[in-house]
């Protein structure tokens, strides 16, 4: 019998998840299937009721549903990172139909700053966003040891009080010295490629690097202007992407992912759109 995942999401024209895992599902000779589950705020819900019904192995959860779908899950075992990051993107359903809450957010950021060599121990760093990624983004940085973190915003948005972090107006950000700059907002993303998060009349800090979680397109404004900025090494988030997903293909199939095989499946699926 052929075994179901998905991605709730919305919208969801952007992703390339399906094409990775079903590389992987492939490579491994798995009878597998990645479906996008595209579903509106008002109808998650429901929506969660008819996948688990239908028997769906587990889901990945993303913008904007990673926090909210923590209430439309009934008897969720929450494991240590989705509870202290407030926000899940991975769903597993056991056998025994339990469900659990993980988020594989935040180590395939962390795997893909090492695969980068970007190293932010002891250095103030600068989110933008304060969604679900920013959270995990959060959660990360601690772990690297950042000496600070900093969401910085055209307004003055709501944080978190466990995230504790300054936040700051655009305006008014005067550090002078900046380790990492992370976009966790999804302006940017296909098809609103002409956009950016960071203003054009706000010079960008001296910073080494620049992370977008973005991935579609390879190439955003933000990291364009990140560039002719001198930043030095700008990356996109597709190595996230992939370290995350194959992280929950394990968690879902006990089967190490093949993260070559999805790495490359992205990257075609990505020329393609």
């Amino acid at each position: 019998m052929t075994e179901r995942v998905g991605l709730f999401g919305w919208p969801l024209g952007h992703s390339i998840s399906p094409a990775m895992h079903g590389a992987a599902f492939a490579a491994l000779d798995l009878d597998w299937t990645y479906d996008l589950l595209p579903v509106p705020p008002d109808r998650l819900g429901e929506e969660t009721k008819r996948v688990l019904d239908e028997g769906y192995c587990g889901f990945n959860v993303t913008v904007p549903h990673k926090e909210a779908i923590l209430k439309h899950l009934p008897n969720l075992e929450m494991e240590a990172s989705a509870a202290a990051i407030g926000a899940s993107n991975t769903i597993i359903v056991k056998q025994d139909r339990k469900l659990v809450a993980t988020n594989t957010d935040w180590q395939g950021f962390v795997d893909d700053l090492r695969a980068h060599s970007i190293d932010v121990a002891g250095k103030p760093c600068l989110i933008l966003g304060t969604g679900g990624v920013a959270r995990a983004v959060v959660y990360a940085l601690k772990h690297l040891s950042a000496s600070s973190v900093t969401f910085v915003s055209h307004i003055m948005e709501v944080v978190p009080d466990d995230l504790k972090p300054e936040t700051l107006l655009y305006p008014d950000l005067k550090l002078k010295e900046v380790g990492l700059i992370v976009n966790c907002s999804p302006v940017g993303m296909s098809p609103r490629v002409d956009q950016s998060p960071w203003p054009e009349d706000i010079p960008f800090p001296s910073c080494p690097a620049l992370y977008d979680v973005v991935y579609n397109p390879s190439v955003t404004r933000l990291m364009q202007q990140a560039k002719d900025a001198g930043v030095a090494t700008t990356v996109s988030g597709l190595g996230m992407l992939v370290r995350q997903g194959a992280l929950a293909f394990e968690a879902w199939t006990g089967v190490e992912a093949p993260i070559d095989v999805m790495m490359e499946a992205g990257q075609r699926a990505l020329k393609e759109t």
